[in-house]
């Protein structure tokens, strides 16, 4: 099922968006065994992400084919230390406290790491990141911290089947991303997309997808 799945969502996805970007799909793994990771990187996944920092750890030596790996969640500060030098890129720095951390252990380390600043587009309570009105000051903040290269924004949209809504909010994404790409040219990836939004994203200027349901089916929360 998951060789099948991996084929069909690679042809499903275009190579590049409408903004001329290629895209790129993160793999998302939360819960899935080693094994599984493995078939899905033998299929042609390039990208996983994480979600945890215990199994980041638990699984990492038993992972093959070198994939590029990325943190996808919710990173506690007291974890960061696990992940130094070990991540592509971080997309979830959604507050303050996981930037400085994260610049802090990367000066002492001599580690310089790429994060994506998190906006919290739909002002969902239940989801961290960065408020939209927040955005610059957040970016200007961040973006002076030694050892962090800014490499773009992460987002995820709100569970709704309000299709113009969501398709609101991605756009207004895009908008926010190329307002930084113009004087910041080391902004390079949007990540927003995830299996039941994707397309929508895509069509808005999603360069970054992460996919876990569309790649191993439903998850196993037991």
């Amino acid at each position: 099922m998951i060789e099948n799945n991996v084929k069909n969502i690679l042809k499903e996805i275009p190579e590049r968006n409408a903004f001329g970007e290629k895209i790129t799909l993160v793999a998302a793994v939360k819960l899935q065994s080693a094994e599984d990771i493995n078939r899905a990187i033998k299929a042609g996944i390039t990208d996983i992400g994480d979600n945890h920092v215990q199994e980041f750890r638990d699984k990492y030596e038993f992972i093959q084919g070198e994939p590029r790996r990325h943190f996808i969640g919710h990173l506690q500060t007291n974890k960061v230390k696990y992940l130094m030098g070990k991540v592509h890129l971080y997309h979830s720095a959604d507050r303050l406290a996981v930037a400085e951390e994260l610049s802090k252990r990367g000066e002492a380390a001599g580690i310089s790491s790429d994060i994506l600043i998190q906006i919290n587009i739909g002002g969902e309570l239940s989801k961290g990141g960065f408020e939209y009105g927040e955005a610059e000051r957040a970016y200007e903040l961040i973006n002076k911290m030694p050892a962090l290269r800014v490499k773009g924004l992460m987002a995820m949209l709100p569970l709704t089947d309000d299709v113009a809504l969501l398709s609101e909010l991605a756009r207004k994404m895009r908008a926010l991303y190329d307002a930084f790409k113009k004087y910041d040219g080391n902004f390079e990836y949007l990540s927003m997309g995830m299996s039941g939004d994707w397309k929508l994203c895509v069509e808005a200027g999603s360069n970054m997808l992460r996919l876990g349901t569309s790649i191993f089916g439903a998850r196993n929360y037991n």
